[in-house]
């Protein structure tokens, strides 16, 4: 098969006949038909997390059931899903009380040390990427990495409800708890910070104040829910600006949804009382906060959490929102900028780099 490879970090994407194994036990084949270019798998790309090369990225991918192993019992040929990088046993405490992004043995759905790779290229493994590797023709994974949807949905859209959708409204549905009447601050407004913003809306958010340098994204964000919208690069006190719109000194929840150390900061710092700010960007390892943990913890009862995909129990939350969006209630239209064939990664990523769509996506015949 077709598969965007990745050989090192720093190089770009190099389309290569990649053979993929069978499935076994609990496993299942999916001819892709549409995975979505995620600054994740770009961090991959750019910086070295001690991941192993080479590899197939890609994990916002939504496909077509073509064969299952001989214990599957969640899906069958035909069914149309979308893959999950949550990888869950669905045996151990965390996952028994319904939190499976807390996993304690997320080992269970990967192949052992004495099994075959999936992936491999000229006899060599190729390492599978968040269990799915989705910028490829095909994608083997466990059972438990995918979810059935219903086939009203156009895969170019399914395919964003495994990262993008799930970690950004996940974030404010699920992990801040955000209720009616609440006010939240969206931090960056990529694939992720949009969603966010719109799980906000659908919550009953009173104010939803989307934060971005780029004016196209903070336009965007207004069709996802966004009642007000402010341009760091162009105001002098961030935490002025959005104490003005909230009439108080600072937003209920704040999401950052970019990954750097200075946004975090600001998210703690436009807080009001017993805010919460979630950290959902993927920042750098090493990474210091500048917070005190006195004045502005301490006495102002703030909380600072991380957010792994939007504290989301796929099984449930993937396929609710496959719902809404058939409903009409759920925004993905204005996510996709463009679908692009396999061969046009690299430039797919470097439009996603300028800064101005929020998703490209690679579409399969």
């Amino acid at each position: 098969m077709k598969a965007a490879v990745l050989n090192a970090v720093g190089e770009k994407f190099i389309i290569e006949d990649v053979d993929i194994d069978d499935p076994i036990e609990n496993e299942v084949l999916v001819d892709v038909k549409a995975c979505g270019l995620c600054h994740s798998d770009s961090h991959i790309q750019e910086n070295d997390f001690g991941f192993p090369m080479p590899t197939v990225l890609g994990h916002e991918a939504a496909g077509v059931v073509t064969k299952v192993g001989p214990e599957v019992t969640t899906v069958e040929v035909g069914d149309h899903v979308v893959g999950s990088l949550i990888d869950f046993c669905g045996r151990c405490p965390r996952c028994t009380s319904g939190r499976p992004w807390q996993c304690v043995n997320p080992a269970a759905v990967a192949r052992t040390a004495d099994q075959p790779s999936r992936l491999s290229r000229n006899g060599e493994a190729v390492t599978q990427f968040s269990s799915l590797s989705g910028f490829a023709e095909q994608i083997l994974t466990h059972e438990n990495n995918l979810v059935k949807v219903n086939k009203d949905i156009p895969f170019d859209k399914a395919c964003l409800l495994g990262c993008g959708v799930i970690t950004g409204a996940g974030t404010a549905i699920n992990t801040a708890g955000v209720k009616v009447g609440d006010t939240v601050a969206v931090i960056g407004c990529g694939g992720i910070g949009l969603n966010a913003v719109q799980g906000a809306a659908i919550a009953g958010a009173r104010r939803i104040i989307a934060i971005d340098l780029q004016n196209e994204k903070l336009a965007l964000a207004k069709k996802f829910g966004a009642t007000d919208t402010i341009n760091s690069g162009e105001v002098e006190d961030l935490v002025a600006a959005v104490a003005e719109i909230t009439g108080t000194n600072g937003v209920d929840h704040a999401i950052e949804a970019i990954g750097l150390k200075a946004t975090a900061e600001q998210a703690v710092r436009i807080l009001r009382e017993g805010g919460g700010a979630y950290l959902i960007g993927m920042i750098k390892p090493g990474t210091r906060l500048d917070v005190d943990p006195f004045t502005e913890l301490l006495m102002n009862q703030l909380r600072i959490q991380g957010v792994k995909m939007g504290s989301t129990n796929p099984q449930q939350d993937i396929s609710l929102y496959a719902e809404l969006y058939t409903q009409g209630r759920l925004n993905l239209d204005d996510l996709v900028a463009r679908t692009i064939s396999l061969d046009e990664i690299n430039e797919g990523y470097e439009e996603l780099r300028d800064g101005k769509v929020a998703r490209n996506v690679i579409v399969f015949d």
